[in-house]
């Protein structure tokens, strides 16, 4: 039996598709498209789900999408209601987009469907989940956990912005709720956008931004902005806010009470920005561990799993598992809306249709490491390097891991194309970039040169699993890169402690300077032989030649555009930057051998992100 889940219209669209309840492909609209957190129809995505799946849409049992538009619906009317007669301009923008495409998204979906395949007649009626269930049902049931706890955190989504959960089998229960306009997710985005980041895509700067400030402001949000019960309950105040009725995330009293306007993107960032940073960042992180501590303490777990887009704020992930007295904790790769549409298609399968969950069969989990998307086998990426005019070598296994081995402790910054393309927002050795960590350089080199963003942002470590523990202090595995910990004592080295702000971003605090964040701590990635073997030998030889287990670990891509999906994109991005080395596959290029008339600059070309 297939089943189908799609999810769309807001931020990061996807596909995804269940084959007698096992995951067998899922990939994210932007990759494909080319369009960075793509909104619209995942038709490229439903489409290399099916091809993946070997079937045709009408051959599909069930499509189910990952809300429900009619509570969407609403809860945007009651809530213009209840504020009226502010927002009025807002209210007077939103409703006719509403009524023409999202209040009919039913005809609007099915149609989309229809033109994947004319004349479709779907199997069964078009199901529809809710938004935080999807969330929920992404966390659980691909986890290894048998029973568990589920915490979902996100800005909203019909009505839920927080839900907290029960999973047993095939079973999940909602057992609490917080509802919208009191959401986590708004409160850390309404600081993004005031610290001059864009919204649904400038959180995790102001996570990376976050150790370089003081929390000088947390008491104030915690007395004005937001009231925290024990429980990890929550209320903001709205007086201070935009996001419900408005054009804006805040509004002229938030900014009185922080000192002044929104910072203009692009504009320097001060030390204020740096505070509010570091400020709501505690704050939410002791709303996280509030909430967490309640679900343990209600449900008597000691295993939980996580998803919506809070989830991937890993500073408050690494805390939670030191710190919120559990024993085991998973979170879902694709934890964003994109994760929305597997967890639509696994709720359906488990709780409406009652099917078992599949056994582990020795498995970690059930995400087959979150390869998931497109793969190109080496005979069509050499004729697409062909087409494009690259000059390259096919390397066998041995030598491929070999040179590029070679190549990255010799300081060469690398783009990696291989298998099949990650599931979510992370790189995770199939479509990424590589350089040696030990080098003092490496940072303003790839975020400068390679990257073209802001200079302040971290890079992470992809670390042999097994030698873990020789550079990091870390209690588990933390496959998904979705996990902070602190730098091993032993790679430390002493700093000035005069040095305040963005300065401290010159500093060489460790033997693995290109990883370790001003806080001297590191979002992980171990890499495990089981789930990408081909990584995993790169990174063994490189620890070889080096005594380094860790490689930089970065996502394929320039600023403003999504990861790499294909082979003429990964030649695109190479050629387009200061990488030095590219394989794809076992097809090996080198920069200073490729002709001059093919190199082109785009980043500038793309939207800020």
């Amino acid at each position: 039996m297939l089943v189908l889940g799609i999810s769309a219209y807001y931020h990061d669209s996807a596909a995804a598709i269940l084959q007698g309840g096992e995951i067998v492909a899922a990939a994210q609209e932007e990759r494909f498209s080319r369009v960075k957190h793509d909104p619209r129809f995942p038709a490229q995505a439903v489409r290399y789900c099916l091809e993946a799946a070997g079937a045709r849409l009408s051959e599909v049992d069930h499509v189910v999408f990952f809300e429900k538009p009619f509570l969407k619906f609403e809860r945007l009317l009651e809530t213009y209601l209840a504020f009226a007669p502010r927002g009025f301009r807002s209210f007077a923008t939103a409703m006719p987009i509403w009524i023409r495409d999202k209040l009919f998204q039913k005809k609007l979906i099915a149609d989309e469907l229809a033109a994947i395949e004319p004349g479709l007649l779907l199997r069964h009626p078009l199901a529809f989940s809710e938004h935080h269930l999807s969330h929920a049902a992404s966390a659980f049931y691909p986890s290894p956990f048998e029973r568990a706890a589920v915490l979902t955190m996100d800005g909203v989504g019909e009505w839920a912005t927080t839900t907290l959960a029960l999973g047993e089998g095939e079973r999940l229960d909602i057992l609490r709720e917080i509802h919208f306009p009191h959401s986590l997710g708004l409160l850390y985005s309404a600081f993004t956008y005031y610290c001059g980041f864009r919204v649904n895509s400038g959180e995790y700067k102001l996570m990376g931004l976050a150790p370089y400030g003081r929390p000088r402001f947390a008491a104030l949000i915690r007395e004005k902005l937001v009231d925290i019960k024990p429980d990890g309950s929550f209320r903001l105040d709205l007086g201070y806010f935009d996001y419900a009725t408005g054009l804006t995330m805040t509004n002229r009293r938030f900014d009185a009470l922080f000192g002044g306007p929104p910072r203009p993107p692009e504009a320097p960032i001060a030390e204020r920005h740096l505070d509010l940073a570091a400020s709501i960042q505690q704050v939410t992180e002791e709303i996280v561990l509030a909430l967490a501590r309640d679900v343990r303490a209600r449900t008597g777990e000691t295993r939980l799993c996580l998803a919506g887009g809070v989830a991937l704020n890993c500073v408050a992930n690494g805390r939670l598992l030191r710190e919120a007295g559990f024993e085991d904790l998973w979170i879902q790769p694709a934890a964003g809306d994109a994760g929305g549409a597997l967890g639509a298609a696994l709720a359906l399968w488990h709780r409406a249709l009652g099917q078992p969950r599949t056994p582990l069969a020795g498995r970690r989990d059930r995400m087959a490491g979150s390869y998931l998307g497109p793969e190109y086998g080496d005979e069509e990426s050499a004729a697409v390097l062909q087409r494009l005019g690259a000059r390259f070598q096919t390397l066998d296994e041995a030598a491929l891991i070999e040179r590029a081995a070679r190549d990255l402790a010799d300081g060469q910054a690398m783009g990696w194309f291989q298998g099949r393309a990650e599931y979510g927002p992370r790189a995770l050795g199939n479509r990424s970039i590589l350089a040696d960590p030990r080098r003092a350089d490496t940072q303003s080199v790839l975020n400068l040169k390679v990257k073209f963003r802001e200079s302040f942002r971290p890079f992470a470590p992809a670390v042999l699993a097994e030698r873990v523990s020789e550079q990091f202090d870390i209690d588990g595995e933390s496959p998904y890169m979705l996990l902070v910990a602190p730098v091993a004592e032993r790679c430390r080295l002493t700093v000035d402690p005069s040095a305040t702000g963005l300065d401290r971003l010159k500093q060489i605090r460790s033997t693995i300077p290109a990883v370790t964040h001003v806080d001297y701590s590191a979002r992980i990635q171990t890499v495990h032989a089981d789930t990408n073997p081909r990584f995993h030998a790169l990174l063994s030889r490189f620890a070889e030649l080096t005594g380094c287990p860790s490689l930089v670990n970065t996502s394929f891509n320039v600023r403003g555009e999504p990861v790499v999906g294909s082979p003429e994109d990964a030649f695109r991005c190479f050629m387009g930057t200061h990488l030095d080395r590219l394989a794809i596959g076992r097809h090996y290029l080198v920069k200073d051998e490729q002709p001059p008339e093919l190199m082109r600059e785009y980043a500038h070309l793309l939207p800020a992100d």
